[in-house]
């Protein structure tokens, strides 16, 4: 799906938001965009269409999303605080504009939050590294339901199909 076709599915309160995300940082933006490309490309040869379900494979894509977000727009914006930040903020901004149900959008949140998390603590490894690391993290991911702690899994991936 190229961009124009997502952003039709956005309503048009969202669209202005990521405009104003995208000016707030614009030289990030073509990194993000990249980034997001690149991931489903990745995601896709490492896992096929199961990236697009609820279970590890998705796991994988979201925190590898946020991970590549931040180490591409580190390259741009030397400052890791700063690239973050701006991953969480355009994921957050996926998250709400594309709605999901409660429980698969806990989960992209957590995953989210488990990508910048290994930025943050292996930033300095090369890409090919973090995805061996990463398909690692996904074989050991954690089935959840509505009664799961996540806080109890901060430095894990969790899913909620077994695939």
């Amino acid at each position: 799906m190229n961009l124009f076709a997502a952003l039709k599915r956005v309503d048009f309160k969202n669209i202005l938001k990521v405009i104003c995300i995208g000016l707030s940082r614009p030289h990030l933006v073509l990194p993000t965009i990249k980034a997001t490309k690149d991931c489903i490309a990745i995601s896709t040869q490492n896992y096929g269409k199961l990236h697009h379900k609820n279970g590890p494979a998705n796991a994988f894509r979201h925190a590898f999303w946020n991970y590549l977000i931040a180490k591409r727009c580190f390259n741009w914006h030397k400052n890791e605080k700063t690239v973050l930040a701006w991953a969480k903020k355009v994921t957050d901004w996926h998250e709400d504009s594309f709605p999901n149900q409660p429980l698969p959008r806990t989960m992209d949140l957590h995953n989210n939050e488990v990508g910048r998390l290994v930025f943050a603590e292996q930033g300095q490894k090369s890409e090919q590294e973090i995805v061996a690391f990463m398909k690692q993290m996904t074989s050991e991911s954690i089935k959840i339901d509505s009664k799961t702690i996540l806080s109890e899994y901060k430095n894990r991936m969790v899913h909620i199909l077994e695939q």
